[in-house]
């Protein structure tokens, strides 16, 4: 069958792979229709994103782990619920259930967490084997659609974490598809939404989803514009959807007393901070990263409901056999590309 191997940093192509294994107790034969591709698919083709070596080889590897597809085949002992021809999303995560982490209720921190498509091939080929239990029915969902699901759970754990409540100010930092999400999910909790970027077409998505927006390139400061929409104290709460050291700097200093910040945007960079911000104004200062099972129930609920949102987020959509060109061009065009779907069915 068909695959797109990573075999090697920068290195991706279209190729035969052997069918899938005969599937274990628990788990089921997904065929791929929609893989959306993200900021992390790019760490890792780049070889930026490194797994640890107790995981074997990082290559080759097939990516993708924005998933939806339909059950093609179940394995011995699968939950009720689950039959031949219903279209899921994948929950990509599996943790070792034994760590501190684990323990104490937070598998998603699980330092030896296992993601499909990073750590176990994923959703680039025709058919993959995955558990039961990392399967969530969409209902009719189109599967481009289904595929921003996973996305919107990493929102969804954000806003967990930031305990965003009906009626707070929150301003998300970063328009591209985490900050939107992040948006949308902040706003189905009844939060007022301020996205700020530099690119003016990212904003406009975000006005198109109820986002009050603040174009960065504009402004030379940021913080006493931010504290001002909130009210003056600044927001309650502030979500960093980029992961670049200045933005999380100015996140920490413009929050109110006793406010939030959560940081989801990923790189290796560091950052200085004022100390005096801890202890003038002790904030939480959150991370956050992928979800539990519950959240990403959540998700699938809240992209169900928001289905016009998502689609108009899915700016570039490529079949299978044009992934390494498609994604490719996302990466150098980051400011044209908001989120690429490969249709894999």
């Amino acid at each position: 069958m068909r695959a797109i191997v990573t075999r090697s940093a920068g290195s991706m192509e279209l190729t035969d792979v052997p069918e899938p294994r005969e599937l274990a107790s628990g788990e089921v034969l997904v065929r791929p229709e929609a893989v959306g591709v993200c900021g992390s698919d790019y760490h890792f083709l780049t070889g930026e994103l490194v797994t640890p070596e107790a995981f074997g080889p990082q290559y080759p590897r097939i990516q993708g782990h924005e998933v939806a597809g339909t059950i093609e085949a179940l394995g011995p002992d699968c939950p009720a619920g689950l039959d031949v021809g219903v279209r899921v999303a994948v929950w990509p995560l599996s943790s070792c259930g034994t760590c501190y982490a684990c323990r104490i209720g937070r598998r998603n921190a699980c330092p030896n967490f296992r993601l499909v498509g990073v750590h176990v091939d994923g959703a680039l080929q025709e058919r993959f084997p995955v558990p039961a239990s990392q399967v969530f029915p969409v209902g009719d969902l189109e599967p481009q659609v289904a595929a921003f699901c996973e996305p919107t759970s990493i929102a969804v754990q954000a806003a967990d974490r930031g305990r965003i409540a009906a009626g707070e100010p929150v301003a998300v930092l970063g328009a591209g598809p985490i900050g939107q999400a992040v948006a949308l999910v902040a706003g189905e909790r009844g939060a007022k939404v301020l996205m700020t970027d530099l690119v003016a077409g990212r904003l406009a998505l975000g006005r198109a989803a109820g986002a009050e927006t603040l174009d960065l390139s504009e402004h030379e400061d940021v913080v006493p514009l931010v504290r001002e929409w909130a009210g003056g104290e600044g927001p309650p709460v502030v979500i960093d959807c980029t992961g670049e050291p200045a933005a999380i700097r100015s996140a920490v200093e413009m929050i109110s007393p006793a406010g939030r910040v959560v940081v989801v945007g990923i790189s290796h960079k560091e950052l200085s901070l004022n100390v005096s911000w801890f202890t003038e104004k002790e904030p939480d200062i959150l991370g956050s990263t992928v979800c539990g099972a519950a959240q990403f129930a959540e998700a699938v609920r809240v992209v169900q409901r928001k289905q016009a949102v998502v689609r108009r987020l899915l700016t570039h959509e490529r079949p299978l056999e044009q992934a390494p060109d498609a994604i490719a061009h996302a990466m150098s065009h980051p400011a044209e590309v908001m989120k690429l779907i490969i249709r894999t069915g």
